[in-house]
C-alpha cells in the first residue's frame, strides 16, 4: 500500500491508509517529497507500519529511465525523446492555469503555489508504481473529489494515459448510502 507523506490526522488520508493495510494485512511504503523541494514533508509523513520509503526524484528517475528505454527501440536522437516527468509537469501546470482561470471567473484567489509540487508527487508516483509493477490500483477515499483539490488531478495520469480509468482505477463505494 503506497502513502506519499500525509502527516497523520484524524481523519485524512493517512488514518484511512492505516485502517487499510491492517484489513488487508500489508505494510506500507512511503513516498516523500525530498528536502530541496519541501524540507518539512518527510519530517512530518506518518511512519507507523511503513516498511519501505522512496523519495520523489527516486521515483522521477524510473519514470525517465523506463521512457529512455523505450525511446531507445525508435532511434530517435536525445533532443527529440521527451521524459514522462516533463510530460506530466507540462500538463499539471497546464491543468493549474485552466483552473486559475475558473477560479478568477468565480472570483476566487489562485490555487496555492503549493499545488504543483503536491500534485506532481501524486501522479508521478502512480505511474512510476505502475511502470515498476506493471499494474497499479488507484482508491480515492471519497467519490465526491472537489473541483480544485490536489486529487482532481488524477485526471491528469488518466488524460496522458498513466492510468486507466478502466482497469486501474476503483470506483469509490459509501456502504452508509
Amino acid at each position: 500500500l503506497i502513502t506519499q507523506g500525509d502527516p497523520l490526522t484524524e481523519k485524512g488520508i493517512s488514518a484511512i491508509t492505516r485502517i487499510v493495510a491492517n484489513e488487508l494485512g500489508v505494510k506500507r511504503c512511503l513516498v516523500c517529497l525530498d528536502e530541496d523541494i519541501d524540507p518539512d514533508h518527510s519530517q512530518l509523513a506518518d511512519r507507523h507500519d511503513v516498511v519501505y520509503e522512496l523519495k520523489y526524484s527516486q521515483l522521477v528517475e524510473i519514470l525517465n529511465q523506463q521512457k529512455m528505454t523505450t525511446d531507445e527501440e525508435d532511434g530517435r536522437d536525445d533532443d527529440d525523446k521527451e521524459k514522462m516527468s516533463n510530460k506530466l509537469t507540462v500538463a499539471i501546470n497546464n491543468k493549474i492555469a485552466m483552473k486559475n482561470d475558473k477560479r478568477k471567473t468565480l472570483g476566487q484567489d489562485n490555487l496555492a503555489d503549493w499545488y504543483p509540487k503536491y500534485a506532481l508527487l501524486q501522479e508521478v508516483t502512480k505511474a512510476a508504481f505502475k511502470q515498476i509493477s506493471g499494474e497499479v490500483t488507484v482508491a480515492h477515499a471519497t467519490g465526491d473529489i472537489a473541483e480544485f483539490s490536489v486529487t482532481s488531478f488524477y485526471e491528469v495520469g488518466l488524460e496522458l494515459g498513466f492510468i486507466d480509468e478502466k482497469t486501474d482505477m476503483v470506483n469509490y463505494y459509501d456502504s452508509s448510502e
